[in-house]
């Protein structure tokens, strides 16, 4: 099976902020393929500020951020040649700013890997002949990936795509030669996928090896594959209720941080990333009340996992059990936090943990089953206290081996 280093760093980002930003931030109620109009003249985020943007989700403990470069309606962030939608006809900057540039510099600047979202379905899109419209897309793609600098991650919205066929090949090979290292979401030659909702949270059988991927919000069918692939998840998710794109009319709904923290577990607490939204106001400014809370999350995530009571560093397995002995029997126990050894893939598919009342004990309580551990599975404890506890695999695909078990 083959793995790429890109993926394993991938996992290893654990949280990133997706910026739905664009013409739509200035039309108030309008929604997906609602195919209303929208005059590029309203762009103008006058106090438009990319560094803000990242010293909060920075602060947030955000590794990765991913801007919506252009959605369904087709307006372009940067100054496509290819449209003449886009903020070259805004009033910003007189029509000679650049959303894309600003982005990608700030995400340099303060150490943040950088990701680019573009729909390739938009509004009319049906009424081009195939062939023009992939030479469109290409064309605008090639444009994100060539003038940019390095681009870690490219984020691709099959919405829309249902019943289009696109040149997959020819579009791959572009975007391969002008970036070898990026990571592609979800469709065509993908690196990382579609966890299967909007909501942000990984099932229990998300395994990051799978045989099919979810294509689209729009249905529920799967593409199968013709062998089973690693492929990091990740759970996209909006800190507002339904909005992907800012609106003055549901501040009220931004999740708190302990919402977001509950979110966490159940995502990269089952594997997968998190990646959520956070959209800029028409200033191109992050609000207030959304920055506030982000913050506090990851000073939640923090607070919780950054000083492990107990860790063992590439653990043993001793009579068929990786022991736990605790330094402190009273301390109480939050979390434990298992991370398989993934890098020629996850082989772990059923375990327990066990309790033991004395640490000499062979009397024990099996107090949770689970099933895979991958990259990094997070289980409460609900401030257990344990003189000892065990962790035995009851099931395993090959070889397998545990690179860090840590308490908390």
């Amino acid at each position: 099976m083959k793995i790429k280093k890109e993926q394993l760093d991938f996992l290893d980002w654990e949280i990133g902020v997706f910026f739905h930003f664009g013409i739509r931030t200035y039309y108030e109620g309008h929604t997906d393929w609602d195919m209303q109009p929208m005059d590029a003249s309203a762009f103008n985020p006058s106090e438009l500020n990319c560094d803000q943007w990242m010293q909060i989700i920075k602060k947030g403990g955000a590794k990765y951020a991913v801007l919506v470069c252009k959605h369904h309606d087709g307006f372009a962030l940067w100054p496509s040649e290819y449209t003449n939608y886009s903020v070259a006809s805004s009033r910003w900057k007189n029509g000679k700013g650049d959303v894309v540039k600003e982005f990608t510099d700030a995400c340099r600047r303060h150490g943040i890997r950088t990701g680019l979202y573009y729909s390739p379905a938009q509004f009319g899109s049906a009424n081009m002949v195939p062939e023009e419209y992939d030479d469109y897309f290409i064309n605008q793609i090639s444009e994100l990936l060539s003038n940019y600098g390095k681009i870690d991650y490219l984020w691709f919205d099959g919405c829309g795509s249902e019943n289009h066929r696109y040149d997959e090949k020819r579009i791959i090979n572009v975007i391969r030669a002008l970036q070898p290292h990026i990571l592609i979401f979800n469709m065509w030659d993908p690196d990382t996928r579609w966890i299967g909702n909007e909501m942000g949270v990984a099932g229990l059988d998300d395994r990051i090896t799978v045989n099919n991927l979810g294509f689209s919000v729009m249905t529920d069918e799967k593409t199968a594959l013709n062998e089973k692939l690693f492929l990091p998840g990740e759970c996209d998710l909006r800190i507002r209720e339904t909005n992907w794109f800012y609106s003055d009319s549901d501040e009220h709904t931004v999740k708190s941080p302990e919402e977001l923290f509950g979110l966490y577990l159940n995502s990269v607490g089952r594997s997968a990333n998190f990646l959520l939204n956070i959209a800029p106001d028409r200033r191109g400014l992050l609000p207030e009340k959304d920055s506030e809370n982000f913050i506090k999350f990851g000073q939640l995530v923090k607070k919780s996992f950054e000083n492990p009571i107990y860790t063992a560093e590439n653990p043993e397995e001793k009579n068929g059990m990786f022991c736990l002995i605790s330094h402190n029997p009273l301390h109480p126990i939050d979390y434990i936090v298992i991370e398989e050894d993934i890098s020629d893939g996850e082989h772990i598919n059923s375990f327990e943990i066990r309790y033991f009342a004395r640490r000499e004990s062979k009397l024990f309580k099996t107090i949770y089953i689970g099933s895979f551990i991958g990259h990094k599975a997070i289980i409460p404890m609900n401030h257990i206290c344990a003189p000892g506890l065990a962790i035995k695999v009851n099931g395993s695909d090959a070889n397998y081996k545990l690179k860090r078990i840590s308490l908390f």
